[in-house]
């Protein structure tokens, strides 16, 4: 700092400035010659020049120790006026060094060396130059002339220098900052005081809280065969109510009722304040289940106090009525009610999650942050995959009503069973209901009439009949014998519609006619014993299974039961209890050769996860035979073909059809109910069976006849079309009823 502030405009210190001058006045000794100051005054400077006619620079002076030719070059440059020369300073008017100095002090080195800079009053500037007057005397050379010297430029006065900005006081914000922490710790420990001193036997009052929400499970859907959905759960909310904190009950009631569809007199009433078993006053009652989410969001932004809504689930049915009586539907709570939603409500209804958690009481009713929370997820139902075809549900659920519509029948069910799997591809019944809103439908309307409706078959139990006797071998394809107008069994007569007068008939004419005379006949050389037991074995007196809950299981005579007119009422139908899947069942069995093939409505389960299993394979069992099957499917199909048989309404042109009509009646609680049950079961193609339809319904006013057969080959034409079964290459056999 020190030698910073020693150094002059040029450079150099002013130890060594003293130095160069001792230096040049040695030499100045050893010469002789005198330096001598010369003014200026043009340029306000004074520059010293030694006696030896140099200047300090080393420039030579006119006429002093030059040559000739010198002299001559000087002369020129005085002549054009080039012979004046700047020293090093003369362009220098402000020291390089000063805006250092003045930051290094302050502002003070740079004030001294403006007022050291700066011209002082009419003093002129002294430069060194040779002195004539010591000159050599015996020198010749013409005097020295004075240098011109350039005009003189006044200098500029220093400015004065600006003062360095003024830093902000660190202290002042120091001091601010202390006491904004300390008042903001003052307010936090005030408030904590009140809190534990003065509120706190309030907050200590209320207590803690643990509420418990359930997480309901989604229930599992149930789809057709080909992954159509009937019924599958959605989410929704449930609104509820809490009595302790509902501040305004009949307000409250009169804003939801217009958006839950519920009158006000019935929310008023769950929402008045009640005591429950246990001697606590009830925090929750339910309000609506099923709520649609819009709904809900809606009476959220109500802002009812004490009314809230929760995750929910509604169970919806796309079909509406769609295989209803199959389906069947679900309580709020997504319990199984009727059909399978009931059957296999284990299954599919999943294991509701629950979540525990700790809330303040009272005006504090939320969820403590840290206090106790334990959640147990919900684990989701598994799904059903059934045996129905969708589009074929919906076919036969139109036929069945349109053709019931026509004479006022009560009952009617139709089912379809799929030769040789035993799945049904369709089971309608009427009357039916909606199952999405099963409130407004009556019991009699949500039952599954094919396996709930018991009735007495009639003639399409001749099949068994005949059946059996093939086997056993009483009768062959070709056995003819004498059939009368009517036969005596124990008190009662049993007579046919179409008179035979006694003339031998086959059993293709007697399957035609439906001839009670002739199958009693039959019957009679088979024996009670073995007709029983081929009843049991075609299924009759034992539910199927199939799976829907509140199926019949009808009801057999044992032999030792029978009276002297069961032998006559039994072999014909009569004295038989049966559901329309039995019989389906039956006629299946002939169908497929003679094996019987448990019916099934279940394909498959599907987990939560996708994986598909399989149902148990249906339980199988041989009957007949398959050649006495394939002679009893040809005895079936002359009641389609013979002329004036009683199944001529159930033929499709362009395939063979064997089947057998029937007319029973329908039975309650094991009584005869008025009117008549007419039936139809058929197969088709005849040659080599893919279908069984049967169709049952029953008339109160008669008429009957006119709706099973025509209802089947509605419902088999249909089939055959959906699934492109081709048309039957064969033409039928040619029948004869009377053979000589």
């Amino acid at each position: 700092m020190s030698d910073a502030r020693a150094y002059t405009p040029r450079g150099r210190t002013v130890r060594e400035s003293r130095g160069d001058r001792e230096e040049r006045a040695g030499r100045a000794a050893a010469t002789g010659r005198d330096d001598r100051a010369i003014r200026q005054p043009a340029t306000g400077r004074t520059e010293r020049q030694p006696a030896t006619g140099r200047t300090e620079r080393g420039a030579r002076q006119p006429g002093v120790g030059r040559t000739e030719r010198e002299e001559r070059t000087a002369a020129a440059r005085r002549a054009t006026g080039d012979d004046q020369r700047r020293t090093p300073r003369g362009g220098r008017t402000v020291d390089p060094f000063r805006p250092a100095l003045q930051v290094l002090d302050g502002g003070r080195v740079g004030a001294r060396a403006g007022r050291r800079g700066a011209p002082t009053g009419g003093r002129a500037a002294v430069i060194r130059t040779v002195d004539p007057r010591a000159a050599d005397p015996d020198d010749d050379a013409p005097p020295p002339r004075r240098r011109p010297s350039r005009p003189a430029t006044a200098r500029r006065p220093a400015r004065k220098p600006r003062r360095p900005p003024k830093l902000a006081d660190p202290g002042r914000r120091l001091r601010l900052g202390t006491l904004l922490t300390l008042t903001l710790f003052a307010v936090i420990g005030i408030r904590l005081v009140v809190l534990q001193a003065v509120e706190a036997p309030a907050y200590a009052g209320t207590g803690v809280e643990v509420r418990t929400v359930d997480l309901p499970a989604p229930r599992g859907a149930i789809y057709d065969r080909w992954g159509n959905t009937l019924a599958h759960s959605v989410e929704a909310r449930y609104v509820f109510a809490d009595p302790t904190r509902v501040k305004d009950v009949p307000a409250a009631a009169r804003a939801l009722a217009p958006l839950l569809g519920i009158p006000q007199s019935e929310l008023a009433e769950k929402m008045k304040p009640r005591i429950r078993e246990d001697g606590v006053a009830s925090q929750f009652e339910y309000l609506a289940r099923g709520v649609d989410i819009g709904t809900a969001r809606k009476i959220a932004a109500l802002g009812l106090s004490g009314i809230g809504a929760h995750r929910d689930e509604r169970r919806e049915v796309p079909g509406d009525d769609l295989a209803a009586n199959l389906i069947g539907f679900t309580s709020p709570d997504m319990v199984g009610l009727e059909g399978l939603e009931a059957r296999y409500d284990d299954l599919l209804d999943g294991e509701d999650g629950r979540r525990v958690f700790e809330v303040g009481a009272g005006d504090l009713s939320a969820p403590i942050p840290g206090g106790r929370q334990e959640t147990t997820e919900a684990k989701p139902g598994s799904s059903l995959a059934l045996t129905i075809d969708r589009d074929l549900q919906y076919r036969f659920q139109e036929i069945l009503s349109d053709r019931m519509a026509q004479v006022s029948g009560s009952t009617g069910a139709a089912v379809i069973m799929e030769i040789p799997t035993g799945e049904i591809l369709a089971q309608a019944s009427h009357p039916t209901y909606n199952a999405a809103d099963p409130r407004k439908s009556r019991p009699t309307d949500r039952e599954d009439a094919a396996t709930s409706f018991v009735v007495d078959p009639g003639s399409v139990h001749k099949a068994v009949t005949f059946g059996a006797a093939l086997q056993e071998g009483v009768i062959t394809p070709d056995t003819t014998f004498p059939v009368e107008n009517s036969i005596v069994k124990g008190d009662t007569a049993f007579s046919d519609t179409h008179r035979a007068d006694g003339r031998r008939m086959s059993l293709a004419g007697m399957m035609a006619y439906s001839s009670n005379v002739g199958t009693i006949k039959i019957a009679d050389q088979l024996g009670k014993d073995r007709l029983y037991d081929y009843q049991r074995r075609f299924g009759l007196g034992k539910r199927t299974d199939v799976g829907m809950p509140g199926e019949a299981s009808g009801r057999l005579l044992p032999p030792a039961q029978w009276s002297g007119s069961s032998e006559g009422s039994v072999p014909i139908g009569h004295s038989v209890d049966a559901t329309p899947l039995q019989m389906a069942a039956v006629y299946a069995a002939i169908a497929n050769d003679g094996t019987w093939v448990q019916p099934r409505l279940v394909r498959e389960t599907i987990d939560p996860k996708g994986k598909r299993t399989p149902a148990k394979p249906p339980v199988t069992r041989p009957v007949l035979s398959p050649e006495n099957a394939r002679a009893l499917r040809t005895i079936l199909e002359a009641v389609t073909t013979v002329e004036d048989a009683t199944g001529v309404t159930a033929a499709i042109p362009g395939y063979r059809v064997a089947g057998k009509t029937g007319t029973g009646w329908r039975l309650v609680d094991g009584k005869k109910q008025p009117g008549e049950v007419a039936s139809f079961i058929g197969m088709a193609p005849a040659e080599n069976p893919r279908y069984v339809i049967a169709v049952f319904a029953h008339t109160p006013g008669g008429g009957g006849g006119a709706i099973a057969g025509p209802a089947f080959r509605d419902m088999m034409g249909f089939t055959l079309r959906h699934y492109k079964v081709p048309p039957t290459s064969t033409q039928p056999p040619e029948f004869v009823v009377y053979p000589r």
